[in-house]
């Protein structure tokens, strides 16, 4: 799983005076039918090599190899994009298989190129689940379904309830009161620790489990920054495995990224018929990512249509366009069946938000397409 605080590590490592070669294919089966990322990451290996030096090629030659070599040898482990960083001569290698397609770049620098890793953070935000009670907590990271613990707090100074009171101890009801102090001490440790968490990791969303008497009593100790962020509740022991929080709580994350794509299209159609920053419908979207003006691209997920290609420069079109605007040359437009994937494959590229929406009837009746735009 990514991890912000690995990925800035990684980006103040120094060379050395040696060079990385950083890559980022887009493996996304969708919109590389047939395997055409095979293809893409050739040509960048070509007009990799072919901007470099004879000198600067030699060096990182070990490292083009080692790229290449994994990219043929581990299809079996892809997801939607794939990122590799790699410096021999530092001992460097790092393999990250991600949930979402990234725009194909190959980059030779002095230290590691992650502007692809962080904008990844950045824009498919993650959920912290915090488990608590009254004398440990656990906090795990979800991200794009995939689940990592981070660390547990523990404070074995809270005293327990079985031990005997009176004569030579002290009285039940300050006992009790013992008890509690010790408790809530706890509870604004975790309260703390999670506080910085969140805000390093820069995560906004947050699922509380535990009993209802310790959920309870840390909910009401949170500064509203954190309680902002607080989105449900799950019953959870503390000691349950990760395999069995990402179980319980993928429905609370189902149910609220339902919501949200409800409130994305809402906003969508809502924006594009003031003719405020977005528009609707293959034409329209296909024009806007031709110009480069698509922020968020938003797609219905079983959508299909077919559109037109220039058999010269590969300019796109919902319409058959002749000759093309763009190169004015003399090949025909030619049909293809696949356009919305090209359109998502284009809109990576272009370093948009792609968002495919699972079910909304409401998207589908506007055209089963939008986008939100840059300007």
């Amino acid at each position: 799983m990514l991890d912000r605080a690995e990925v800035e590590e990684i980006a103040s490592t120094e060379g050395k005076g040696h060079s990385f070669v950083s890559l980022y294919l887009n493996v996304d089966p969708l919109s590389n039918r047939g395997g055409d990322y095979a293809i893409h990451f050739k040509n960048m290996v070509k007009n990799t090599v072919d901007s470099l030096d004879k000198a600067l090629y030699k060096k990182i030659k070990e490292d083009i190899d080692r790229i290449n070599h994994y990219v043929n040898a581990s299809k079996g482990l892809f997801k939607k994009g794939l990122a590799l960083l790699s410096s021999s001569p530092n001992n460097f290698w790092k393999v990250y298989h991600l949930g979402v397609p990234v725009r194909n770049e190959m980059v030779v620098n002095s230290t590691p190129y992650v502007k692809p890793l962080l904008e990844v953070l950045d824009n498919y935000e993650g959920y912290a689940v915090l488990l608590v009670e009254k004398k440990e907590a656990r906090i795990f990271v979800i991200h794009l379904g995939e689940i990592v613990e981070y660390g547990e707090v523990k404070s074995p100074e809270v005293p327990g309830r079985h031990r005997q009171v009176g004569w030579y101890g002290l009285g039940e009801s300050r006992f009790e009161n013992h008890i509690n102090y010790h408790v809530k001490f706890h509870l604004k440790d975790v309260v703390e620790k999670l506080d910085y968490f969140l805000g390093r990791e820069h995560i906004g969303r947050l699922i509380l489990g535990g009993s209802d008497e310790a959920v309870s009593a840390i909910h009401s100790l949170f500064h509203k920054t954190v309680l902002d962020k607080v989105i449900d509740t799950v019953k959870l022991e503390m000691f349950a495995t990760p395999d069995e929080v990402l179980r319980t709580t993928m429905q609370v994350i189902s149910d609220y990224e339902r919501k949200q794509e409800e409130e994305t299209v809402e906003a969508l159609i809502t924006q594009s018929l003031k003719g405020k920053g977005a528009v609707i419908g293959l034409p329209d979207v296909i024009s806007a990512l031709q110009e480069q003006r698509v922020m968020k691209l938003v797609v219905l997920r079983d959508y299909k249509a077919t559109g037109y290609t220039c058999g010269t420069c590969g300019f796109l079109s919902a319409e058959k366009v002749e000759p093309c605007p763009t190169c004015d040359g003399d090949e025909k437009a030619k049909p293809i069946e696949h356009i919305v994937d090209l359109a998502g494959e284009l809109a990576v590229q272009q370093g948009a938000v792609v968002e495919v929406v699972s079910d909304s009837k409401r998207l589908a009746e506007a055209g089963g397409i939008g986008a939100f735009l840059r300007f």
